[in-house]
């Protein structure tokens, strides 16, 4: 497989052909947010927070989704890329019912730690206070569509790692939310496996535990290493959490 070299923020990096930009900047600690990206599941390119400027290139990219070029120069932050970021954590936050003061993922929450990396104060958007539902029909666990930041993490892990596809997606537009099933309740669904992959991938408390108290909700993804490690290398070795 060819080597590309190409430069990041000033540095020159090399690469495996086919290696994304974000996969290249992971490995040499060079920090792009996302949220949709988790590794692992695969690439969708949905949050567009990872979104890096290349030269020769009018429109932003996200690093997720595009891959390595010889002689590629790219920025991963700068004063427009912080701004774009910055606005679409707005948007988020103002299209969706989120109150961190009573949610059981306050302190755990990476939409959350996004907004105090991209340093957003205010919101600047008007909320739109949609009347979302919450299905708390399951035994175990809860899905409060107001937080949910349609990342679609639960839809891949339940999808591609437990083999379920409890989850999918449907709508268009501000109505486009996370299903179960053909829009039934989760409590219903014959195919759930109640295994909470989905819950301790999302990157909200739009799915938590019952029980859980405010702020207590942690969400533990190392278990997504020790399945791949497992699977691949037939390695049943135990990886903590990052």
């Amino acid at each position: 497989m060819a080597v590309k070299t190409l430069t990041i923020d000033g540095q020159q990096y090399s690469a495996q052909e086919g290696e994304s930009i974000l996969s290249v900047a992971r490995q040499h600690k060079i920090p792009i947010p996302t949220l949709c990206n988790l590794e692992g599941l695969s690439t969708v390119g949905a949050c567009r927070l990872c979104v890096v400027q290349i030269e020769g290139i009018p429109k932003l990219l996200p690093a997720c989704t595009t891959k390595v070029e010889e002689g590629m120069v790219v920025q991963t932050s700068n004063v427009k890329l912080n701004k774009y970021r910055r606005m679409i954590i707005a948007l988020l936050a103002s299209e969706g019912n989120h109150v961190c003061a009573v949610c059981v993922a306050n302190n755990h929450c990476e939409l959350q730690d996004l907004a105090y990396q991209v340093g957003l104060i205010r919101v600047r958007y008007p909320y739109l206070y949609p009347k979302k539902t919450l299905d708390a029909t399951h035994k175990e666990y809860v899905m409060d569509h107001n937080r949910c930041v349609l990342c679609t993490r639960c839809v891949r892990v339940c999808d591609e790692v437990e083999g379920a596809h409890v989850w999918d997606v449907a709508g268009r537009g501000i109505n486009c939310e996370i299903v179960t099933g053909l829009d039934a309740n989760w409590g219903n669904s014959e195919t759930c496996t109640s295994c909470g992959k989905c819950v301790m991938v999302c990157p909200t408390g739009a799915l938590f535990e019952k029980g859980a108290n405010i702020s207590e909700m942690e969400k533990k993804k190392g278990f997504l290493k020790y399945i791949i490690t497992a699977r691949q290398k037939k390695e049943w070795v135990y990886i903590a959490n990052d």
